[in-house]
């Protein structure tokens, strides 16, 4: 019975220190792809709906954990779920979108090219891809790129290794910001209700962070998906807020979650609203062999 127990002790540890690769959680990934179905346009929302599994039931926010779901079937779709730097706060996609094996492009930001650009395809039926994986992989990926930690330091696996408390109970850097802060919202300030924290930041947009919300969605010159721009962002906002004043065994209580907490919804916010114009861009009748992604 010992032996039993110290096993199942031990194989607990290892998941606990295991990657984490859920960026926002499952509440968060649906919050961004809920709030970017108010933002397609007609066609985009047709597409959309024409790509979807039947199991989604006409709705991409129920399909946006799907790239978590299946992670331990798609092993090799593990690294697209975020990038490293070598600990510094900038993002260079020809330094830092690799997997652990050097190959190129394996990282968040060649993710969210590469189902893009499968998307582009859309209505040829000479593609040869599987466009409803394509969709709610990149669907997944907009979301986790827009998570500060998947865009973080290789030495601490984007905040996985740093041991913390959040309140009393035990996290890890990474786990908070993925989950910790979006459920203590939940509880707090929103009935414990996904929806009416939807409501909340949906308002903020059109209210609060409506004079940014067209430079959210702007692209530059003729690139596709800006994901490079995102990741930049991430990466900043990882050393200015989630990184900043955290040590090994830190306790984030009331001033982290306050002065954290605009952070996540902000992103959730602009993760929704871009993925709904990156897939906007794609469905477009104006989309052409001449654009390119910028990397």
């Amino acid at each position: 019975m010992g032996w039993l127990f110290f096993l199942h002790f031990f194989l607990l540890s290892l998941m606990a220190r295991a990657p984490c690769t859920d960026a926002w959680g499952k509440e968060g990934h649906y919050m961004v792809c809920k709030i970017a179905e108010q933002y397609l346009t007609k066609r985009a929302s047709n597409a959309v709906l024409d790509l979807l599994p039947p199991a989604a039931e006409g709705e991409l926010a129920s399909v946006c954990s799907w790239a978590d779901q299946v992670r331990f079937r798609y092993r090799w779709a593990s690294p697209l779920h975020y990038a490293n730097t070598p600990g510094v706060c900038n993002f260079k996609y020809s330094r830092d979108c690799h997997n652990s094996r050097d190959e190129l492009d394996m990282c968040v930001v060649g993710a969210i090219n590469n189902y893009t650009t499968q998307l582009l395809n859309y209505k040829d039926s000479s593609n040869g891809y599987n466009l409803t994986e394509s969709i709610m992989f990149l669907a997944h990926f907009m979301g986790d790129v827009h998570q500060p930690l998947h865009v973080a330091f290789e030495a601490d696996e984007g905040g996985n290794t740093i041991d913390v408390r959040w309140y009393r109970r035990k996290s890890n850097l990474h786990h908070v910001w993925d989950v910790n802060m979006i459920e203590t919202a939940m509880r707090d300030f929103y009935e414990r209700d996904v929806n009416v924290m939807i409501e909340s930041i949906e308002k903020n947009i059109t209210d609060g962070w409506s004079d940014e919300v067209s430079q959210w969605k702007a692209c530059n010159g003729d690139s596709v998906t800006c994901a490079d721009k995102y990741a930049s962002e991430s990466i900043k906002l990882a050393c200015d807020y989630a990184y900043k004043d955290v040590d090994e065994g830190s306790t984030l209580e009331d001033d982290y979650f306050f002065s954290r907490l605009p952070v996540v919804e902000k992103r959730i916010a602009q993760g929704g609203v871009r993925l709904a114009a990156l897939l906007n861009r794609i469905f477009s009748k104006k989309v052409g062999g001449n654009l390119k992604f910028v990397e």
